[in-house]
């Protein structure tokens, strides 16, 4: 009986290290898909794009961005001491050669020992190889709260 134990022990042994180079093998690495790709870089830009604002880096913005979407990003800003600004990306659409991003975003401004803060939703539409941001819909996160948006 015991022999008979040992041996369906040893069997199983044998079979969990036999299959397991089969289930547990060298992971294969699957290319991005064009969407994926195109949501990856929207999300990149839109961190280029909130960075470069928080510098002051006009330069940056304009690379970045066609004629409309820099005067959106700029237009009704505010000279600031300090800005927080987060985006967080809650959902990206396709549309043939337009990509939307959808980004949830708060703000505090600080200037002259007065600091003011807003949230709200936005929409960035992107267009063109590599993306620039065309325009900026619904509520616009560089916009200075109180400003006409």
């Amino acid at each position: 009986m015991r022999k008979t134990i040992v041996k369906y022990i040893y069997i199983g042994v044998i079979l969990f290290l036999g299959l397991m180079p089969v289930s547990c093998g060298k992971e294969k690495i699957k290319p991005v898909s064009g969407e994926s790709g195109q949501a990856l870089e929207a999300f990149a830009l839109a961190e280029t794009i909130r960075e470069a604002f928080i510098k002051n880096d006009m330069d940056t913005l304009r690379e970045n961005s066609t004629d409309d979407g820099y005067r959106d990003i700029t237009a009704n800003s505010k000279d600031f001491d300090r800005l927080e600004l987060t985006f967080t990306p809650r959902w990206v659409e396709i549309e043939g050669q337009e990509v939307y991003l959808n980004i949830a975003w708060k703000s505090s401004w600080t200037s002259s020992d007065k600091t003011v803060a807003d949230r709200g939703m936005a929409v960035f539409v992107l267009e063109g190889r590599p993306l620039k941001v065309a325009k900026i819909l619904r509520a616009n996160p560089f916009s200075y709260p109180g400003l006409s948006r």
